[in-house]
C-alpha cells in the first residue's frame, strides 16, 4: 500500500521549506510566482492531499461552489453574484465568494488555488490574470466556468458577451445619428474586453469610411477618476469629439458626472453597462445592457451541467447585448447646446434628491458609490 505523501515530501521535491509549502497550500500571497509554481508542480506530481482537503472531503465537497469576481463593490458583479447564489440555492449548494480587486490581477491565481485546495465542487471565475496556464496540466478535475472573457492559455467552459459586436453596435449608433468625431473611452488594453470593444469601435468607423484617429482613443483608465481626467483631455482638444462611446461602467461613472457637472448636454454618449440613475439624468444615458443576472444564472447552469458530465467537451455560451436608447446616444451634432448655469441638470437632480424619492440619495453620490470595473 502506498504511503501517505507528507508536507515534508513536497518540500523535499520542490526544494523549499515545509513552511513554504504550507503557505502555498493556504493561499498565502507572500510567495514568489516561481516558488509557488514549483510547489504546485510537486503537489501535482506526488498527489499530495493536505489535511484541509481531507476535512473538506469528510464534510462533502459537493455542497459548495466557488465564485471569483473582480469586486463586489461593482454593481455588475454584485448582481451577478446574487444570480449565482440563487441558482446554487435552488440546487442545494452554497457559494463561497472571493474578490480579486481591479488593480491586483496577480491575486487571482492565489485565490483560485485556495478555493481548489478547499475542494469546492466547481468554480465560476471572472478572469483578470494575463494567463491561466497555472491551471493547465495539473490533472485536476474541478470544473471551472469563466465569465465575461475567455481564459488565456486554457480551454474551458465560458459565458461571454460578444464584445466586438457590442463595440461596433455602440459606435454605429452614434455614427448613424450624424456624428463623425466619435471618441472611445476605455480601461487598460491588457483587458481583453477593452481590446475587443475597441476593435468593434474601429470596425464601425471603417464601415463608415472614417479614419481611426489616435487622438480620439483614450484608454488606460483604471478608476472613475482616471476616466474623468481622460474625458477632460478629450473635451479640451482643439477638435473635440461630438460623441463618446464609454466602454465600461467605471469609465461612465467618470464621464457622465463630468458632462452633467458642466452642463454639457451637447455631447452624445453611449455607455457599455447600465448603472443606477442612468435613466433619471437629463438627457438619460443610452446604454448597452447585458444583464448580469442572465450571465450569472447562465454560468451557474453551465457549471451544473459540467458537474453532471465531466467528460463533455467545453462549451461557450454567448449572452446577447441590447442597446437601450434613452436620449444621450440620440443627440445629433446639430443639436449641440450647452445648458445655462441656472438650468443645469445636476441642479434639478440635486433638488430632487433633497426633496426625497423612494430609496434615492444624492445622484452624484449614487454615481460615485458605483465605481467598480468592468
Amino acid at each position: 500500500m502506498r504511503e501517505r505523501v507528507t508536507l515534508r515530501d513536497v518540500a523535499h521535491v520542490a526544494a523549499v521549506s515545509a513552511k513554504t509549502v504550507s503557505r502555498v497550500v493556504n493561499g498565502d500571497a507572500h510567495v514568489t510566482p516561481a516558488t509557488r509554481a514549483r510547489v504546485q508542480q510537486a503537489i501535482a506530481d506526488l498527489g499530495f492531499q493536505p489535511n484541509l482537503v481531507a476535512r473538506s472531503l469528510r464534510v462533502g465537497r459537493a455542497d459548495v461552489v466557488g465564485l471569483v469576481v473582480e469586486s463586489l463593490a461593482d454593481p455588475f458583479f454584485a448582481r451577478l453574484t446574487s444570480a449565482v447564489e440563487q441558482a446554487a440555492h435552488e440546487r442545494g449548494l452554497a457559494v463561497m465568494v472571493s474578490s480579486v480587486g481591479n488593480r491586483e490581477p496577480e491575486r487571482e491565481s492565489v485565490i483560485v488555488e485556495s478555493l481548489l485546495v478547499r475542494q469546492v465542487a466547481g468554480l465560476i471565475v471572472a478572469p483578470m490574470a494575463q494567463s491561466h496556464a497555472y491551471l493547465a496540466g495539473t490533472g485536476r478535475r474541478t470544473p471551472i466556468v469563466f465569465i465575461d472573457r475567455l481564459p488565456e492559455g486554457l480551454v474551458s467552459d465560458a459565458v461571454l458577451v460578444d464584445d466586438l459586436a457590442a463595440g461596433e453596435m455602440a459606435t454605429r449608433h452614434l455614427l448613424d445619428h450624424g456624428h463623425r468625431r466619435v471618441a472611445f473611452l476605455g480601461s487598460e488594453l491588457r483587458n481583453p474586453t477593452t481590446r475587443l470593444r475597441l476593435a468593434g469601435y474601429r470596425r464601425a468607423l471603417a464601415t463608415h469610411g472614417l479614419a481611426d484617429e489616435e487622438s480620439l482613443v483614450a484608454v488606460g483608465a483604471g478608476t472613475a477618476a482616471e476616466a474623468r481626467a481622460a474625458a477632460e483631455q478629450l473635451l479640451a482638444a482643439p477638435q473635440p469629439p461630438t460623441a463618446i462611446f464609454s466602454s465600461n461602467m467605471r469609465c461612465s461613472l467618470g464621464l457622465v458626472p463630468l458632462l452633467h457637472g458642466r452642463g454639457r448636454t451637447d455631447v452624445a454618449v453611449v455607455s457599455f453597462d447600465d448603472f443606477a440613475m442612468a435613466d433619471s439624468l437629463v438627457p438619460a444615458v443610452t446604454v448597452l445592457d447585458h444583464d448580469p443576472e442572465v450571465i450569472g444564472r447562465a454560468a451557474a447552469e453551465r457549471l451544473f451541467r459540467r458537474l453532471d458530465d465531466l467528460d463533455a467537451p467545453p462549451e461557450t455560451v454567448t449572452v446577447p447585448v441590447r442597446l437601450v436608447p434613452r436620449g444621450s446616444g440620440e443627440l445629433r451634432p446639430d443639436d449641440r447646446e450647452v445648458v445655462p448655469d441656472h438650468d443645469r441638470p445636476q441642479d434639478r437632480l440635486q433638488d430632487m434628491a433633497r426633496h426625497g424619492g423612494e430609496g434615492r440619495t444624492s445622484t452624484m453620490t449614487s454615481l460615485n458609490a458605483q465605481e467598480g470595473a468592468r
